[in-house]
């Protein structure tokens, strides 16, 4: 499919040959989902670690071609540095395009002198961060497979040397913003909209129009409200990204690429994520307005083939789209009913108001809660019980006791009758989990956390999407 695109958007490399391939994660439930499941060690190995062509697919990698913001800071330097697209498939289940995207798969003519490798922390990172993200309802990319290469990196933010490997990763898009501000830089009105026709024929059938113009318009309005849905979801899940560069934002509002990234201890505005980011740009309370951000340097560059003045319109309602998809987030994650619209938000509000000025644990009070005022006499013997004894907390009962669990609400569920903590993801226990790995090559505690997390996504019903 992308291929269809010809020149200008992408490059044929070859992959990396590795020293040694050591299986260390295979997302067997993704691999089955959509049609790879029955592939043995071999063929497996040969697929996610040599980049052996897959049956009917792409001859040769595609190593991307895109541009970005970086820090607010423009970069036509960028481009896949050190991971390609490897292959494209069809959903099994409703058709949407997958493509098969790789991490540390070696050097491409974006590497900026870069070695084109991923360290093994890295990856390990990276399955977790999109295992989480995935049994809290956040749309995201997949781990899909995770090979330990035989190399040694040398880093700057890591002990060095440190252990390499190379990650596929599974998306229903790579397309980046930074894929049209690339074109846009270039003066390229016939790639932008190549590229604007080729996202409506594959991921946005309903935004083909009569005109060029009018379905540029219109995948930029799509691109508006899943970038909205999605910043909703980090927010709800407590989810820092880190590094919200325009190079980073998917046109379908799929999280990916996961770097610095980390989730709250409690509900802070000012949390930040990435050690680099030093004047906050891109901390949790920010996570919307660097979104909007993104989008109009979106806007700056398909206004060469659509309307701005209209796209100015979009981008005013933004706040508003984001805030109406909010709403439904936490209530998910408080696992109750919606009422309307005016109650929803007043207890939202409410929430999350307390939430700061509480400063109860994240994860521990939507644990408590799930479910809603059903759930009380368990947050009482919550280790966070004396949180919800105050009278600061009395609205917020009073609105939960009138709130029904959602359907599909199960709090027999072994994960709420059999423990008093959820399962988190704080930095602290991913260093726990990391250690082991490195200084003993013990995997024990990084496969229970993953099993941990997928029976925390089996006990709030979240399906693979």
């Amino acid at each position: 499919m992308y291929q269809e695109l010809g020149e200008g958007f992408a490059d044929a490399v070859e992959p990396a040959r590795f020293p040694e391939l050591t299986l260390r994660f295979r997302n067997q439930r993704w691999a089955e989902r959509i049609g790879l499941g029955e592939l043995d060690e071999r063929a497996w190995e040969d697929h996610m670690a040599r980049f052996v062509p897959l049956e009917e697919n792409l001859e040769a990698p595609l190593a991307m071609r895109y541009h970005g913001h970086q820090f607010r800071h423009y970069n036509p330097d960028l481009g896949d540095g050190r991971g390609f697209l490897f292959a494209q498939l069809e959903d099994v289940r409703d058709g949407r395009v997958l493509d098969l995207g790789t991490k540390g798969s070696g050097k491409t003519p974006y590497s900026r002198g870069g070695d084109g490798r991923l360290t093994l922390k890295g990856g390990v990172r990276e399955v977790l961060a999109t295992e989480m993200l995935e049994a809290l309802g956040v749309y995201t990319s997949k781990t899909l497979s995770v090979f330990e290469t035989g190399e040694s990196l040398v880093r700057h933010d890591e002990p060095s040397p440190t252990r390499a490997c190379v990650l596929v990763r599974l998306g229903h898009s790579h397309i980046r913003f930074g894929t049209f501000q690339r074109h846009a830089y270039e003066r390229s009105e016939d790639h932008l909209h190549e590229l604007v026709e080729h996202v409506a024929t594959h991921y946005m059938p309903n935004c083909s129009k009569k005109t060029r113009d009018e379905t540029a318009l219109a995948v930029f309005s799509r691109v508006l409200r899943e970038t909205g849905r999605l910043c909703a979801q980090w927010m709800a899940a407590g989810f820092v990204h880190g590094v919200l560069n325009t190079d980073n934002m998917n046109i379908n509002g799929e999280s990916f690429d996961y770097g610095p990234w980390r989730f709250l201890p409690a509900l802070e505005p000012n949390f930040v994520a990435a050690y680099f980011d030093q004047q906050g740009l891109y901390r949790y309370g920010l996570q919307p307005a660097a979104c909007r951000w993104n989008l109009a340097r979106l806007a700056d560059a398909l206004s060469l083939i659509a309307d701005r003045a209209a796209m100015e319109e979009e981008l005013d309602a933004f706040e508003e789209i984001f805030w109406r998809e909010v709403i439904p987030a936490y209530l998910a994650r408080l696992g109750i009913a919606p009422r309307g619209f005016a109650e929803d938000e007043e207890l939202v509000s409410m929430v999350l108001e307390w939430m700061q000025e509480s400063g109860v644990p994240y994860q521990q009070f939507f644990f408590d809660w799930y479910g809603g005022a059903a759930s009380s006499a368990r947050a009482a013997r919550s280790p966070a019980g004396e949180y919800y004894d105050g009278g600061a907390f009395a609205n917020i009962r009073r609105l939960l006791r009138k709130a029904e669990p959602a359907p599909g609400v199960d709090l027999t569920h072994s994960y709420f009758q059999e423990r008093e903590t959820p399962c988190d993801m704080l930095i602290d226990e991913v260093e726990a989990i990391w250690e082991p790995i490195a200084s003993e090559d013990d995997w024990s505690s990084f496969e229970q956390k993953v099993a941990d997390i997928r029976h925390m996504g089996d006990a709030l019903g979240i399906k693979l999407t």
